[in-house]
Protein backbone atom coordinates (compact mmCIF):
# COMPACT_ATOMS: atom_id res chain seq x y z
CA UNK A 1 0.00 0.00 0.00
CA UNK A 2 1.10 3.66 -0.82
CA UNK A 3 1.10 5.44 2.38
CA UNK A 4 3.91 8.52 1.87
CA UNK A 5 2.18 11.84 1.52
CA UNK A 6 3.97 12.38 -1.32
CA UNK A 7 3.48 9.28 -3.05
CA UNK A 8 -0.44 9.56 -2.22
CA UNK A 9 -0.54 12.88 -3.74
CA UNK A 10 1.39 11.13 -7.27
CA UNK A 11 -0.82 8.53 -7.55
CA UNK A 12 -3.59 11.32 -7.53
CA UNK A 13 -2.53 12.83 -9.86
CA UNK A 14 -2.00 9.95 -12.29
CA UNK A 15 -5.76 9.10 -11.52
CA UNK A 16 -6.57 12.21 -12.96
CA UNK A 17 -4.66 12.33 -16.07
CA UNK A 18 -6.20 8.95 -16.48
CA UNK A 19 -9.32 9.82 -15.68
CA UNK A 20 -9.14 13.28 -18.37
CA UNK A 21 -7.59 10.76 -21.11
CA UNK A 22 -10.25 8.44 -20.76
CA UNK A 23 -13.28 10.98 -20.84
CA UNK A 24 -11.46 12.23 -24.13
CA UNK A 25 -11.20 9.28 -25.74
CA UNK A 26 -13.38 6.39 -24.77
CA UNK A 27 -17.39 7.24 -25.36
CA UNK A 28 -17.96 5.43 -22.40
CA UNK A 29 -16.11 7.61 -20.16
CA UNK A 30 -16.77 10.54 -21.88
CA UNK A 31 -20.31 10.15 -20.94
CA UNK A 32 -19.88 9.88 -17.33
CA UNK A 33 -17.01 12.97 -17.26
CA UNK A 34 -13.86 12.98 -15.68
CA UNK A 35 -14.56 13.84 -12.51
CA UNK A 36 -16.91 10.70 -12.01
CA UNK A 37 -14.36 8.78 -13.38
CA UNK A 38 -11.31 10.07 -11.14
CA UNK A 39 -13.71 9.67 -8.32
CA UNK A 40 -14.16 5.59 -9.48
CA UNK A 41 -10.67 4.97 -10.53
CA UNK A 42 -9.37 6.72 -6.69
CA UNK A 43 -12.40 4.21 -5.21
CA UNK A 44 -11.25 0.87 -6.74
CA UNK A 45 -7.27 2.02 -5.48
CA UNK A 46 -8.48 2.04 -2.11
CA UNK A 47 -10.50 -0.55 -1.97
CA UNK A 48 -7.99 -3.04 -3.58
CA UNK A 49 -5.63 -2.11 -0.94
CA UNK A 50 -3.17 0.47 -3.07
CA UNK A 51 -4.48 3.86 -1.48
CA UNK A 52 -4.88 4.34 1.93
CA UNK A 53 -8.01 5.60 3.35
CA UNK A 54 -6.98 7.77 5.36
CA UNK A 55 -4.15 10.86 4.46
CA UNK A 56 -2.72 13.62 5.71
CA UNK A 57 -2.61 14.56 1.28
CA UNK A 58 -6.60 14.24 1.58
CA UNK A 59 -6.56 16.08 4.30
CA UNK A 60 -4.71 19.07 2.36
CA UNK A 61 -6.91 18.45 -0.34
CA UNK A 62 -10.19 18.79 1.63
CA UNK A 63 -8.87 22.04 3.48
CA UNK A 64 -6.84 24.31 2.08
CA UNK A 65 -7.11 23.14 -1.67
CA UNK A 66 -10.50 22.60 -2.06
CA UNK A 67 -10.95 25.89 -0.81
CA UNK A 68 -8.80 27.63 -3.45
CA UNK A 69 -10.40 25.37 -5.94
CA UNK A 70 -13.55 27.14 -5.63
CA UNK A 71 -12.50 30.24 -5.45
CA UNK A 72 -10.86 29.70 -8.98
CA UNK A 73 -13.56 28.36 -10.44
CA UNK A 74 -16.36 30.95 -9.18
CA UNK A 75 -14.17 33.75 -11.00
CA UNK A 76 -15.26 32.21 -13.70
CA UNK A 77 -18.94 32.83 -12.70
CA UNK A 78 -20.71 35.41 -14.26
CA UNK A 79 -23.97 36.33 -13.26
CA UNK A 80 -24.65 37.89 -16.96
CA UNK A 81 -23.58 35.05 -18.41
CA UNK A 82 -25.99 32.59 -16.14
CA UNK A 83 -28.99 34.74 -17.36
CA UNK A 84 -27.80 33.98 -21.02
CA UNK A 85 -28.54 30.43 -20.01
CA UNK A 86 -32.49 30.88 -20.90
CA UNK A 87 -35.24 30.59 -18.99
CA UNK A 88 -35.77 27.40 -20.09
CA UNK A 89 -32.58 26.01 -18.43
CA UNK A 90 -32.51 28.58 -15.91
CA UNK A 91 -36.37 27.04 -14.58
CA UNK A 92 -35.42 23.18 -14.91
CA UNK A 93 -32.16 24.01 -12.82
CA UNK A 94 -34.59 25.81 -9.73
CA UNK A 95 -37.59 23.02 -10.35
CA UNK A 96 -34.32 20.57 -9.62
CA UNK A 97 -32.67 22.87 -6.89
CA UNK A 98 -36.49 22.87 -4.91
CA UNK A 99 -36.52 19.02 -6.01
CA UNK A 100 -33.08 18.27 -3.93
CA UNK A 101 -33.83 20.07 -1.37
CA UNK A 102 -37.52 18.79 -0.32
CA UNK A 103 -35.55 14.85 -0.68
CA UNK A 104 -32.85 16.21 1.81
CA UNK A 105 -35.95 17.53 4.10
CA UNK A 106 -37.95 14.47 3.28
CA UNK A 107 -35.01 11.34 3.82
CA UNK A 108 -33.84 13.21 6.75
CA UNK A 109 -37.44 13.13 8.64
CA UNK A 110 -38.01 9.74 7.63
CA UNK A 111 -34.33 8.50 8.73
CA UNK A 112 -32.79 10.64 11.80
CA UNK A 113 -33.26 7.71 14.08
CA UNK A 114 -31.54 5.58 11.50
CA UNK A 115 -29.07 7.83 10.63
CA UNK A 116 -28.30 9.77 13.96
CA UNK A 117 -27.85 13.02 15.62
CA UNK A 118 -26.09 14.55 12.39
CA UNK A 119 -28.81 13.84 10.25
CA UNK A 120 -28.85 17.76 9.72
CA UNK A 121 -25.54 17.52 8.69
CA UNK A 122 -25.68 15.12 6.41
CA UNK A 123 -29.12 16.98 5.08
CA UNK A 124 -27.19 19.74 4.28
CA UNK A 125 -24.15 18.34 2.44
CA UNK A 126 -26.82 16.08 0.72
CA UNK A 127 -28.84 19.39 -0.58
CA UNK A 128 -24.96 20.92 -1.53
CA UNK A 129 -24.06 18.44 -3.75
CA UNK A 130 -27.20 17.79 -5.45
CA UNK A 131 -27.82 21.16 -6.31
CA UNK A 132 -24.41 22.01 -7.75
CA UNK A 133 -21.80 18.92 -7.55
CA UNK A 134 -19.33 17.02 -5.05
CA UNK A 135 -17.23 20.33 -4.54
CA UNK A 136 -20.01 21.63 -2.14
CA UNK A 137 -20.18 18.27 -0.34
CA UNK A 138 -16.73 18.88 0.88
CA UNK A 139 -17.24 22.30 1.88
CA UNK A 140 -20.31 22.39 3.63
CA UNK A 141 -18.77 19.13 5.47
CA UNK A 142 -15.90 20.91 6.51
CA UNK A 143 -17.96 23.97 7.61
CA UNK A 144 -20.65 21.69 9.69
CA UNK A 145 -17.61 19.25 10.85
CA UNK A 146 -18.95 15.79 10.46
CA UNK A 147 -17.53 12.95 11.85
CA UNK A 148 -14.82 11.28 9.55
CA UNK A 149 -16.62 8.36 9.18
CA UNK A 150 -20.23 9.28 8.46
CA UNK A 151 -18.00 11.60 6.25
CA UNK A 152 -16.38 8.77 4.74
CA UNK A 153 -19.87 6.35 4.26
CA UNK A 154 -21.57 9.19 3.30
CA UNK A 155 -18.93 9.73 0.31
CA UNK A 156 -19.14 6.33 -0.96
CA UNK A 157 -23.02 6.56 -1.14
CA UNK A 158 -22.61 9.69 -3.06
CA UNK A 159 -20.56 8.04 -5.55
CA UNK A 160 -22.26 5.22 -6.42
CA UNK A 161 -25.89 7.34 -5.96
CA UNK A 162 -24.33 10.12 -8.60
CA UNK A 163 -22.87 6.94 -10.97
CA UNK A 164 -26.76 5.52 -11.04
CA UNK A 165 -28.69 9.03 -11.82
CA UNK A 166 -26.11 9.27 -14.50
CA UNK A 167 -27.08 6.62 -16.27
CA UNK A 168 -30.76 7.46 -15.62
CA UNK A 169 -30.34 10.98 -16.80
CA UNK A 170 -29.17 9.07 -19.88
CA UNK A 171 -32.25 6.96 -20.25
CA UNK A 172 -35.05 9.16 -19.47
CA UNK A 173 -35.08 11.33 -22.42
CA UNK A 174 -35.68 8.26 -24.17
CA UNK A 175 -38.29 7.11 -22.53
CA UNK A 176 -40.46 10.44 -22.33
CA UNK A 177 -39.87 11.96 -26.38
CA UNK A 178 -36.48 11.22 -27.73
CA UNK A 179 -35.13 14.82 -28.67
CA UNK A 180 -33.45 15.00 -32.25
CA UNK A 181 -30.00 15.12 -32.28
CA UNK A 182 -28.70 18.55 -32.24
CA UNK A 183 -25.88 20.19 -34.48
CA UNK A 184 -22.97 21.60 -31.86
CA UNK A 185 -23.22 25.02 -30.73
CA UNK A 186 -22.11 27.80 -33.23
CA UNK A 187 -19.00 29.81 -32.50
CA UNK A 188 -19.42 33.52 -31.43
CA UNK A 189 -18.76 36.41 -33.27
CA UNK A 190 -16.16 38.03 -32.53
CA UNK A 191 -17.37 40.60 -29.43
CA UNK A 192 -20.66 38.97 -29.13
CA UNK A 193 -21.45 38.30 -25.28
CA UNK A 194 -21.74 34.68 -25.26
CA UNK A 195 -21.14 31.42 -23.04
CA UNK A 196 -18.84 29.95 -25.23
CA UNK A 197 -15.96 30.05 -23.37
CA UNK A 198 -17.36 28.71 -20.09
CA UNK A 199 -17.53 24.94 -22.04
CA UNK A 200 -13.77 25.13 -22.53
CA UNK A 201 -12.54 27.01 -19.31
CA UNK A 202 -12.19 23.88 -17.43
CA UNK A 203 -10.01 22.22 -19.58
CA UNK A 204 -7.89 25.31 -21.52
CA UNK A 205 -7.81 28.59 -20.29
CA UNK A 206 -8.24 29.43 -23.90
CA UNK A 207 -4.97 31.62 -24.03
CA UNK A 208 -1.94 31.77 -22.90
CA UNK A 209 -1.36 32.40 -19.12
CA UNK A 210 1.36 34.78 -18.23
CA UNK A 211 3.10 34.61 -14.32
CA UNK A 212 0.66 38.36 -13.57
CA UNK A 213 -2.11 36.19 -14.52
CA UNK A 214 -0.94 33.49 -12.55
CA UNK A 215 0.49 35.84 -9.12
CA UNK A 216 -2.96 38.02 -10.03
CA UNK A 217 -5.02 34.42 -8.96
CA UNK A 218 -2.75 33.25 -6.43
CA UNK A 219 -3.85 36.55 -4.85
CA UNK A 220 -7.53 36.96 -5.43
CA UNK A 221 -8.12 33.25 -3.97
CA UNK A 222 -6.25 33.04 -1.28
CA UNK A 223 -7.03 36.05 -0.15
CA UNK A 224 -10.44 36.07 -0.95
CA UNK A 225 -10.05 32.37 1.81
CA UNK A 226 -8.16 34.41 4.47
CA UNK A 227 -10.95 37.01 4.29
CA UNK A 228 -13.36 34.43 3.94
CA UNK A 229 -12.40 32.39 7.69
CA UNK A 230 -11.53 35.88 9.29
CA UNK A 231 -15.05 36.98 8.58
CA UNK A 232 -16.33 33.68 9.77
CA UNK A 233 -14.45 34.49 13.14
CA UNK A 234 -15.51 37.77 13.00
CA UNK A 235 -19.37 37.12 12.57
CA UNK A 236 -19.46 33.09 12.90
CA UNK A 237 -23.36 33.60 11.88
CA UNK A 238 -22.03 32.04 8.45
CA UNK A 239 -19.64 30.17 8.17
CA UNK A 240 -16.45 30.74 5.84
CA UNK A 241 -17.73 28.54 3.09
CA UNK A 242 -20.78 31.37 2.39
CA UNK A 243 -18.41 34.35 3.21
CA UNK A 244 -15.47 32.44 0.18
CA UNK A 245 -18.75 31.88 -1.51
CA UNK A 246 -19.80 35.76 -1.61
CA UNK A 247 -16.52 36.85 -1.83
CA UNK A 248 -15.63 35.35 -5.00
CA UNK A 249 -18.26 36.05 -6.47
CA UNK A 250 -18.31 40.05 -5.87
CA UNK A 251 -14.77 39.76 -7.27
CA UNK A 252 -15.86 38.05 -10.49
CA UNK A 253 -17.85 40.41 -11.58
CA UNK A 254 -15.11 43.20 -11.61
CA UNK A 255 -13.66 42.81 -15.50
CA UNK A 256 -10.16 43.08 -14.84
CA UNK A 257 -10.78 39.96 -12.35
CA UNK A 258 -12.68 38.24 -14.54
CA UNK A 259 -10.50 38.60 -17.76
CA UNK A 260 -7.31 36.75 -15.43
CA UNK A 261 -6.66 33.04 -17.87
CA UNK A 262 -6.43 30.48 -16.07
CA UNK A 263 -8.83 30.14 -13.13
CA UNK A 264 -11.76 27.79 -14.19
CA UNK A 265 -8.65 25.48 -15.52
CA UNK A 266 -6.67 25.34 -11.75
CA UNK A 267 -9.89 25.35 -9.87
CA UNK A 268 -11.43 22.39 -11.88
CA UNK A 269 -7.66 20.28 -11.73
CA UNK A 270 -7.64 21.11 -8.02
CA UNK A 271 -11.43 20.20 -7.31
CA UNK A 272 -10.52 16.68 -9.63
CA UNK A 273 -7.74 15.72 -7.31
CA UNK A 274 -9.85 17.07 -4.82
CA UNK A 275 -12.47 14.21 -6.10
CA UNK A 276 -10.07 11.57 -6.56
CA UNK A 277 -8.97 12.09 -2.77
CA UNK A 278 -12.62 11.80 -2.19
CA UNK A 279 -12.86 8.45 -3.89
CA UNK A 280 -9.91 7.11 -2.14
CA UNK A 281 -11.68 7.77 1.29
CA UNK A 282 -14.71 6.15 0.15
CA UNK A 283 -14.12 2.76 1.39
CA UNK A 284 -17.44 0.95 0.77
CA UNK A 285 -17.07 -1.40 3.60
CA UNK A 286 -17.56 1.91 5.93
CA UNK A 287 -21.45 1.68 4.30
CA UNK A 288 -21.50 -1.63 6.07
CA UNK A 289 -19.70 -0.25 9.45
CA UNK A 290 -21.93 3.28 9.82
CA UNK A 291 -25.41 1.37 8.18
CA UNK A 292 -26.98 1.04 4.99
CA UNK A 293 -28.91 4.30 6.29
CA UNK A 294 -26.72 6.99 4.79
CA UNK A 295 -27.08 4.97 1.12
CA UNK A 296 -30.35 5.24 1.43
CA UNK A 297 -30.71 8.99 2.72
CA UNK A 298 -28.64 9.75 -0.79
CA UNK A 299 -31.23 7.51 -2.75
CA UNK A 300 -34.05 9.06 -1.61
CA UNK A 301 -32.55 12.86 -1.83
CA UNK A 302 -31.63 12.16 -5.30
CA UNK A 303 -35.03 9.94 -6.34
CA UNK A 304 -37.18 12.81 -4.98
CA UNK A 305 -35.27 15.85 -6.83
CA UNK A 306 -35.77 12.93 -10.03
CA UNK A 307 -39.83 12.96 -9.42
CA UNK A 308 -39.63 16.91 -8.69
CA UNK A 309 -37.81 17.97 -11.65
CA UNK A 310 -39.05 15.45 -14.14
CA UNK A 311 -42.72 15.63 -13.13
CA UNK A 312 -43.03 19.64 -12.44
CA UNK A 313 -40.86 19.80 -15.42
CA UNK A 314 -43.08 18.56 -18.21
CA UNK A 315 -46.31 19.36 -16.41
CA UNK A 316 -44.65 23.00 -17.07
CA UNK A 317 -43.82 21.63 -20.71
CA UNK A 318 -40.15 21.36 -20.55
CA UNK A 319 -38.48 18.93 -22.77
CA UNK A 320 -36.97 15.78 -21.38
CA UNK A 321 -33.75 17.11 -22.36
CA UNK A 322 -33.14 20.11 -21.06
CA UNK A 323 -34.26 18.41 -17.51
CA UNK A 324 -31.75 15.71 -18.41
CA UNK A 325 -28.98 18.00 -18.44
CA UNK A 326 -30.14 20.63 -15.76
CA UNK A 327 -30.74 17.93 -13.70
CA UNK A 328 -26.92 17.02 -13.84
CA UNK A 329 -25.75 20.28 -13.32
CA UNK A 330 -27.27 20.09 -10.37
CA UNK A 331 -26.52 16.55 -9.18
CA UNK A 332 -22.66 16.26 -11.04
CA UNK A 333 -21.99 19.55 -11.55
CA UNK A 334 -20.97 21.46 -15.13
CA UNK A 335 -18.57 18.95 -15.93
CA UNK A 336 -21.24 16.29 -15.59
CA UNK A 337 -24.03 18.44 -17.45
CA UNK A 338 -21.67 19.10 -20.21
CA UNK A 339 -20.80 15.35 -20.50
CA UNK A 340 -24.39 14.60 -20.55
CA UNK A 341 -25.27 16.99 -22.97
CA UNK A 342 -22.61 16.11 -25.19
CA UNK A 343 -23.67 12.27 -25.34
CA UNK A 344 -26.85 12.79 -26.33
CA UNK A 345 -26.16 15.14 -28.78
CA UNK A 346 -28.06 18.26 -26.88
CA UNK A 347 -25.62 20.38 -28.73
CA UNK A 348 -27.75 23.48 -28.15
CA UNK A 349 -27.83 22.75 -23.96
CA UNK A 350 -23.96 22.40 -24.03
CA UNK A 351 -23.30 25.68 -22.68
CA UNK A 352 -26.48 26.91 -20.84
CA UNK A 353 -25.82 23.79 -18.62
CA UNK A 354 -22.40 24.45 -18.16
CA UNK A 355 -23.47 28.08 -17.40
CA UNK A 356 -26.33 26.27 -14.69
CA UNK A 357 -23.76 24.19 -13.41
CA UNK A 358 -21.07 26.34 -12.45
CA UNK A 359 -23.70 28.82 -10.17
CA UNK A 360 -24.98 25.45 -8.90
CA UNK A 361 -21.51 25.72 -6.85
CA UNK A 362 -22.24 28.90 -5.67
CA UNK A 363 -26.16 28.38 -5.23
CA UNK A 364 -25.24 24.93 -3.26
CA UNK A 365 -23.23 26.43 -0.52
CA UNK A 366 -26.51 28.56 0.86
CA UNK A 367 -29.56 25.88 -0.39
CA UNK A 368 -26.97 23.15 2.14
CA UNK A 369 -26.38 25.67 4.89
CA UNK A 370 -30.26 26.74 4.82
CA UNK A 371 -31.67 23.12 4.91
CA UNK A 372 -29.04 21.80 7.44
CA UNK A 373 -29.99 24.61 9.51
CA UNK A 374 -33.34 24.03 8.81
CA UNK A 375 -33.27 20.56 9.89
CA UNK A 376 -30.81 21.07 12.77
CA UNK A 377 -33.80 21.88 15.33
CA UNK A 378 -36.08 19.21 14.08
CA UNK A 379 -33.56 16.36 13.59
CA UNK A 380 -30.16 17.40 15.50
Amino acid sequence: MVTDPVAVFVVLAAVVLVALELEARVAMFRSMGAALVGILLGMLLSNVGLLPGTSPTYDLLMGPAVNVGIALILLGVDVKSVLQAGPRMLAAFAIGAAGTAIGAVTGALILSESVGPETWKLAGQFTGTYTGGGVNFAALGRAFDTSPMLFSAATAADVIVTAIWMATCLTVPVVLGRRARQPPAPKPEAGAPVLFTLERALYSSGRAVSITDAAALVGVAFGAVWLAEHLADWLPVFPAVLWLTTIVLLAAQIPAVRSLAGSALWGNYLVLLFLASNGARSVVANIVEVGPAVFYFAVVVVAVHGLVIFGVGRLVRLDAGTLAVASQANIGGPASAMALATARGYGDQVLPGVAVGLFGYAAGNYLGFGVANLLRGLTG
